[in-house]
């Protein structure tokens, strides 16, 4: 992986303070924000940058850790470990062996015995070549509320490569998944670091999605309400008919079972979708009919 200044990409040097780092990254994060950038890749690549090395300098322990060992930082403890397994091992080969002849590959013995590592035929093992994991990798993905109602299938571009994607439906707003070995390459032949995608899904519709339930809210004439009837709803597979009782009240509530949003990773379950009943009072009446309301008054 190609190593990424951090300093750089947020327009600051190495000596900034944790405010000259809090305001650069907030300037450039509204300049590159998808939402004013629709459809520019190359302020998306600017904006997950931007995010990314303001996650490391921002947390003083990790921009401690970026500034000694730069693209290796998140492998920091794991090698300063190995280097004093390494430093203990020769000051006390020195001192259990004081005054016999020994070789670099007496002390890569015990180093090897540490950490597992294999040594080349003819070869030492260095603390340089302990295998690490890659770098994890961290990505958005913005779609609609319309796009997780079904499969999704996206082609990402991470780090220059492309990952093809298959989204299951119902997948929740800020829901992160894992792709394993999608991320950095390893260190001296270590596993490959893992893809974390969090989702941020843009509700589209006019309904209201809780879990996987979905909300309308449905206009109801005053005469529908009291004599009962027929109407026509929307959901979100279509129009559905709907008899409505007689004498319903005002925010009654509906439950259609099954016609919400679909159950993640669960084919063919869905939750409900719940109806509340809005009743509209009539205007501008003529007099015949508030005549008639007049009547109605006097009979209750």
């Amino acid at each position: 992986m190609n190593f990424i200044d951090y300093y750089k990409i947020l327009g600051i040097d190495k000596n900034a303070s944790e405010s000259d780092i809090k305001k650069a990254y907030r300037k450039l994060a509204r300049k590159y924000h998808p939402d004013l950038n629709p459809n520019d890749k190359e302020a998306e690549k600017n904006f997950k940058n931007i995010n990314e090395a303001n996650e490391v300098l921002s947390n003083p322990e990790h921009r401690k850790k970026y500034d000694k060992h730069g693209k290796d930082w998140q492998h920091a403890d794991d090698i300063e470990r190995a280097q004093k397994q390494q430093n203990s091992s020769r000051q006390q080969g020195y001192q259990s062996y004081s005054g016999q002849s020994h070789t670099e590959d007496d002390f890569s013995d015990f180093f090897e015995s540490m950490f597992g590592g294999q040594r080349a035929s003819g070869s030492r093992q260095s603390h340089n070549q302990v295998q690490f994991k890659g770098q994890d990798f961290n990505a958005e993905l913005q779609l609609n509320l319309t796009d997780v109602y079904t499969n999704e299938s996206q082609i990402l571009t991470v780090n220059g490569k492309k990952i093809r994607l298959t989204i299951p439906a119902g997948i929740e707003n800020e829901q992160v998944i894992k792709i394993s070995g999608k991320g950095g390459p390893g260190v001296n032949g270590g596993p490959n670091g893992d893809l974390y995608i969090t989702f941020n899904i843009v509700n589209n519709t006019k309904f209201k999605r809780y879990g996987n339930n979905l909300h309308a809210n449905v206009d109801l004439d005053l005469y529908t309400s009291l004599l009962g009837g027929d109407i026509m709803v929307d959901t979100f597979s279509g129009k559905v008919k709907l008899k409505v009782a007689p004498e319903t009240q005002n925010e009654t509530k509906v439950k259609l079972k099954g016609k919400g949003f679909p159950i993640y990773k669960k084919d063919g379950e869905f939750g409900d979708f719940i109806i509340t009943y809005h009743i509209q009072t009539p205007k501008n009446l003529t007099d015949k009919e508030k005549e008639l309301f007049t009547t109605l008054q006097k009979l209750r």
